[in-house]
């Protein structure tokens, strides 16, 4: 055969032809990124690149052999296929095999990539314009990327799957600072085609928080009283839902391990009634509905590609309903087969108040904006650390009354879910740390009487 390019769904069919082992699943991510990056009120640079990977698993009795390329040509692919075959052949049996995952071909198998392109900004580039000439106006500086992919995901197998998820996901990251740069505030959203983002109500948070940090206040680290914007919240969760493997939970080796042997699963965590969940057909954070794994690890199988996804109830009325689970630690722990799903949603109870509320109702305490460089110190606790970044602020008799230094923080998500003393209305929103692996997370803002800032920060 030639070797032009051939489609996805091509390469999967020929892939799976071209097998000499018992069961074969073909996974191929066609992807596609725009982007535009902007400095001191400026357009600096804009691109568009495209990628291509393939994934063949080929499952040989017991043995399973995984090869992953990018760019395979169709001349190529016979070679591809073999080294996976042959791969299955050497491997030693897996502890996770099961029987592949049987279905038929998924709606829109057929149609073809429809790539993102620089034009996915059409209605949002002029209004980040319209924000630079104010920014220049009033003596600020606008930083910052906007940033737009799509990938199509094709995974078929010799047992009829035949499955296609079209995923977008959008982020922007927006700075401002004062023109000599001794104040920053930082703000951030997630889309999924840029036509929901309002610049000018961005570019007002950030020019408030600037004036807020015209004082400058010293505090020393201790516990405080503070209010974590949405943001904030889902960088700690992300972590949290990150860190909830079963296998690992069932050997004793996390913060969801139960003393003497098992999992906290059916342990109350929160007196609240919060829920952490996941939602495939959320809308707005829609992710891909089945299990795609091109690799096998102790949260993930292989041989659990094209399993369908659906609600899961992480914590449910503030009580542990489920860890991450394949079907081969599901049989293991005894508890239900729950994979990982692309995106996450925390709620509290109903008519919970704003965060503009929660400020206007705090007697003293801490707002910050956002998190980075989060660490883990402690796996059985789930014990983290990382600092402040772009923005804490002191609130007193229900006002900002000024910028404080930034805080090195030590905590962990599980404990503070037991001490959360309000949940306010969730809202979709972008993680600071975890945005360029995480995206899709809708948060509410939380009061913590007793945050711990365990030291003061020189970042800035």
């Amino acid at each position: 055969m030639s070797d032009r390019v051939t489609t996805p769904q091509e390469t999967v069919e020929r892939a799976l032809a071209l097998s000499e082992a018992d069961g074969c699943v073909v996974i191929v991510d066609e992807g596609s990124t725009a982007n535009l990056r902007f400095a001191g009120n400026t357009l600096t640079t804009n691109g568009v690149a495209r990628s291509s990977r393939l994934t063949v698993i080929s499952v040989v009795g017991a043995g399973v052999g995984v090869v992953s390329r990018s760019a395979v040509r169709a001349g190529q692919l016979a070679d591809v296929v073999a080294a996976a075959d042959r791969a299955a052949r050497e491997a030693r049996p897996s502890e996770d095999a099961r029987p592949l995952v049987e279905g038929a071909a998924g709606e829109g198998w057929e149609r073809p990539v429809e790539p993102t392109s620089i034009d996915v900004f059409g209605g949002f580039a002029p209004a980040l314009g319209e924000a630079f000439a104010a920014a220049d106006a009033s003596g600020r500086r606008l930083y910052g990327f906007a940033e737009h992919s799509m990938t199509s995901t094709f995974v078929g197998s010799s047992t009829g799957l035949r499955l296609r998820h079209d995923q977008p996901t959008g982020r922007l990251e927006l700075n401002a600072k004062s023109t000599d740069m001794t104040r920053s505030a930082w703000t951030g959203v997630a889309t999924r085609d840029f036509t929901d983002v309002d610049v000018a109500a961005l570019d007002d948070t950030l020019t408030r928080r600037l004036d807020w940090a015209k004082r400058r206040i010293s505090l020393e680290p201790g516990r405080y009283e503070t209010l974590l914007p949405p943001t904030a919240v889902s960088d700690l969760m992300i972590y949290l839902y990150w860190s909830a493997g079963a296998r690992d939970a069932a050997d004793g080796r996390t913060v969801f391990s139960r003393p003497g042997g098992g999992t906290r699963v059916g342990e109350r965590l929160s007196t609240l009634p919060i829920s952490l969940r996941s939602e495939p057909a959320r809308a707005g954070v829609e992710c891909t509905p089945f299990v795609v794994a091109h690799a096998s690890s102790r949260e993930q199988s292989v041989f659990d590609n094209g399993l369908p996804l659906d609600h899961t109830e992480w914590i449910s009325d503030g009580t542990l309903a489920n860890l991450v689970q394949t079907r081969h630690s599901a049989e293991l722990t005894g508890l239900a087969t729950t994979p990982q799903i692309d995106n996450l949603i925390m709620t509290g109870p109903e008519g919970g108040r704003s965060l503009e509320e929660m400020i206007a109702s705090t007697e003293r305490g801490l707002l910050l904006t956002c998190l980075w460089y989060i660490r883990e110190v402690d796996p059985q606790s789930l014990l983290l650390t990382g600092l402040t970044r772009d923005g804490v602020y002191l609130v007193e008799n229900g006002e900002v009354v000024g910028e404080v230094n930034n805080f090195r923080f030590n905590e962990s998500p599980v404990d503070l879910l037991g001490r959360l003393s309000e949940v306010g209305p969730s809202e979709q929103t972008l993680p600071r740390e975890w945005n360029d692996w995480f995206t899709r997370a809708v948060m509410p803002p939380v009061r913590v009487p007793d945050f711990n800032m365990s030291t003061v920060s020189q970042a800035s």
